[in-house]
């Protein structure tokens, strides 16, 4: 039996993101963490013969969260756009990782549609070394460009 060698547990410092805003393609540098998550949408349904609950699935939500460094005001700006205009941002972020010292490879998933739902507008923090903040978001599609392949295994 076979078993996965350490060096492809993937680095999660090993990685770029991009957030692509009105057709311009911006290096987020400023990333600490960024998860983003699909949660699908269910419907209990009862039928005849059976005293359980069943559940269909009826559709899907994204969201998720990132924490940066303190170091953007773009964010800040987006939403201060929509405060004053009404004009309210949807963008792209692409993910990839990518570990040189794994033999998996590389992932690349882009999250369409995102759109902020808060952000902080200003912060200081006397005990903090390196100022962060942490942005939710929710995103309507995704797409896979590049998989991870099989490890080769141990």
């Amino acid at each position: 039996m076979g078993f996965l060698k350490a060096q492809d547990a993937i680095s999660g410092q090993e990685g770029r993101a991009f957030a692509t805003i009105n057709g311009v393609a911006e290096e987020m540098f400023y990333v600490k963490t960024l998860e983003a998550t699909v949660e699908k949408q269910k419907a209990e349904v009862k039928t005849l013969g059976r005293r359980g609950v069943q559940h269909k699935a009826t559709g899907w939500s994204g969201s998720g969260s990132m924490t940066i460094f303190y170091t953007t005001t773009r964010f800040r700006q987006l939403m201060v756009e929509y405060m004053k205009n009404g004009v309210d941002t949807y963008f792209d972020i692409q993910i990839t990782n990518d570990d040189p010292t794994s033999s998996i490879g590389e992932q690349t998933v882009t999250l369409k549609g995102v759109n902020l739902d808060s952000v902080i507008m200003a912060k200081l923090d006397t005990e903090s070394d390196a100022l962060d903040e942490e942005i939710s978001f929710t995103f309507d599609d995704v797409d896979i460009p590049n998989a991870f392949k099989a490890p080769t295994l141990g």
